[in-house]
């Protein structure tokens, strides 16, 4: 159920009339904390994520895990949003660390590098870096968006 959900979190993002080529990614404020763990998530910009809504609010994230456990379970982190208001996903690509849209990104699990808040998804905007990063790594698996699910977050607790 959780993963229709997933799914239909990215057809609503991807037929938005707002797309993320119109709504640039924030920089998190030094007071801006992760919904889900409460960190502060200014101090970790090399793996910030973002989710962007419609009315120009934004939720923050200090790693990509957190970014799907938050938009996989909109009901518990923000019970008055709903999948249609995401008009922008972003995630933090571990290379270049600049933001790519995290409903392209190539997101790359099991690895040796770790996350503010442990085992992580490490993000990538082009294939050929998340697979070369897999091979140095001890990268364990190669995913989509649409490929999350809650028992693949729940493994990375």
């Amino acid at each position: 159920m959780k993963r229709v959900a997933a799914i239909m979190l990215l057809v609503l993002f991807a037929t938005s009339p707002v797309g993320a080529a119109e709504r640039k990614p924030v920089r998190p404020a030094a007071r801006d904390k992760c919904p889900v763990c409460g960190m502060f998530v200014a101090k970790y910009p090399d793996f910030v994520a973002q989710v962007i809504f419609n009315d120009g609010s934004y939720a923050v994230f200090d790693g990509a895990k957190d970014l799907f456990k938050y938009t996989l379970n909109l009901k518990k982190y923000a019970p008055v949003k709903s999948a249609g208001d995401v008009v922008a996903i972003y995630v933090t690509d571990y290379y270049s660390l600049e933001p790519v849209d995290g409903t392209t990104a190539w997101y790359v699990t099991g690895s040796d590098v770790f996350g503010p808040m442990g085992k992580e998804l490490i993000p990538f905007g082009k294939e050929a870096d998340a697979r070369g990063f897999m091979k140095d790594h001890k990268g364990k698996s190669l995913l989509r968006f649409k490929d999350v699910h809650p028992e693949l977050i729940r493994g990375l607790d």
